[in-house]
């Protein structure tokens, strides 16, 4: 358990924070302010920030069952970053798990939630990233086993364990549920973290979001969905919506690990309107 006065001043950030000082996405016009608010919504600053002073360069370790991944450096750079890149190569990236030179991507890089994403809000997160300074910083090969070292074999497994098909709405649920299910599946990719994988680093798609005792770097990740085995169902929607806020629980303690960037880069930045959009989604999982 984490002790309520160590976390004390990750508290006051949280709260100095609050998602009352962001519109919701839908309602920001302009396209950087809005691809802004994608990019909390993705938490993007948490994998591909590995130090304070080079913001979005990459070289952040991954370790996972496969070996070590470093994350790359995702700034306007053009020789080193994504400045080079055209609007094509980012959806392709991002909703492929492609490179420019068409190599694939591991899923380390959660491009198989990105997929879901909208044309539009992938526009404005890449007009965000152009703007951010370039950092001239070369990325890091990753610290693959065999035969994971190998990666044509991503075709393979993408047949196996990647669905790239775009979201699509549930015409018989709300507009609030189904924004929560976007960002829950898409920018938001909880799924990754919170679901079970199987031998082959894929998600297990009929347990998403049930939780995953091996989660990054070993943690375990607790289910989201409203089984009475998860404790998140045992809290009101007020609990929920504080424990994503600033990462209190009810009981007062607070949510680390992993989950403490996510609150501190994500859902920390995200408006009221979109958490209990969430909220609402997971609310309506059972299994």
């Amino acid at each position: 358990m984490n002790s309520p006065i160590l976390m004390l001043p990750a508290l006051l950030i949280a709260i100095a924070t609050a998602p009352t000082t962001w519109a919701t996405e839908r309602e920001i016009n302009d396209p950087v302010k809005k691809g802004e608010y994608i990019f909390n919504m993705g938490g993007c600053a948490s994998c591909h920030t590995a130090t304070d002073d080079q913001p979005l360069a990459g070289g952040l370790p991954m370790e996972t069952p496969f070996g070590v991944f470093y994350t790359p450096n995702i700034t306007s750079d053009e020789s080193t970053g994504i400045g080079a890149w055209s609007n094509a190569d980012f959806i392709r990236a991002m909703t492929k798990g492609e490179a420019p030179d068409g190599s694939h991507y591991y899923p380390a890089f959660p491009y198989t939630s990105y997929s879901k994403m909208s044309r539009q809000d992938l526009l404005a997160l890449k007009q965000f990233l152009d703007k951010q300074t370039p950092i001239v910083s070369k990325n890091k090969s990753h610290e693959l086993a065999f035969p994971f070292n190998i990666r044509p074999l991503m075709t393979l497994w993408k047949l196996v364990n990647f669905d790239d098909a775009p979201f699509q709405a549930n015409k018989d649920k709300s507009q609030a549920w189904n924004r929560g299910a976007y960002i829950v599946n898409g920018p938001g990719h909880c799924g990754e973290c919170h679901s079970p994988r199987n031998l082959l680093g894929g998600i297990k798609t009929d347990g998403l979001l049930t939780g995953n005792p091996e989660g990054p770097e070993g943690e375990s990740v607790p289910g989201l969905t409203m089984t009475k085995d998860n404790r998140v169902s045992q809290w009101s929607d007020e609990d929920l919506l504080f424990s994503i806020q600033i990462g209190m629980t009810p009981d007062g303690d607070f949510l680390g690990g992993s989950m403490g960037h996510v609150i501190e880069n994500s859902t920390g930045r995200l408006s009221e309107t979109d958490l209990k959009a969430i909220i609402e989604y997971l609310r309506d999982i059972e299994s």
